[in-house]
């Protein structure tokens, strides 16, 4: 499998910086550069982390079917995800969650037919103090009301 000059030295680097024979430890940081550079984690990406990390491709499919930010299919250009775990759950995660279904037409683990936006129901974000919490890609949005994911969604349209 062929990837991007940066992502192979980041792959490099990752491989050595764990002790000899650990090197299996590198196998989610590496799907999920690599799930960036190529839109989702295909069998070809799992067959080629389980090459290079001293695995079986049985124990990287293991890795994926527990860490939920790791996807075997392609998602939107703009992954939202809204947590509903309990302390956004008490701070309207969950009407928000309901609210961004209805907006984008779409449900959990869905991708609109335009492929701009995918949606996620998660677990925790660790931001239980802003609550309730939205991420988008890596961007994090804190207090989010219905209004607030609304405008979110429409400047996210303007830069398709």
């Amino acid at each position: 499998m062929t990837f991007s000059p940066a992502l192979e030295a980041r792959f490099a680097k990752l491989l050595t910086i764990y002790p000899e024979g650990r090197q299996r430890s590198a196998v989610v940081p590496m799907l999920m550069y690599a799930q960036d550079e190529v839109g989702c984690v295909t069998r070809e990406l799992v067959e080629e982390v389980a090459r290079r990390c001293g695995v079986q491709p049985m124990q990287v499919d293991e890795v994926i079917g527990y860490y939920s930010m790791l996807h075997t299919r392609p998602l939107g250009k703009y992954h939202i995800q809204v947590c509903t775990n309990i302390s956004c759950l008490l701070t309207g995660g969950e009407e928000l969650y309901e609210h961004a279904k209805k907006t984008l037409g779409i449900g959990h683990k869905e991708v609109t037919p335009d492929g701009l936006f995918s949606l996620e129901e998660v677990e925790c974000m660790g931001a239980c103090s802003w609550a309730p919490a939205v991420e988008v890609n890596y961007d994090f949005h804190h207090e989010v009301t219905c209004e607030k994911l609304d405008r979110l969604i429409e400047d996210l349209r303007k830069l398709k």
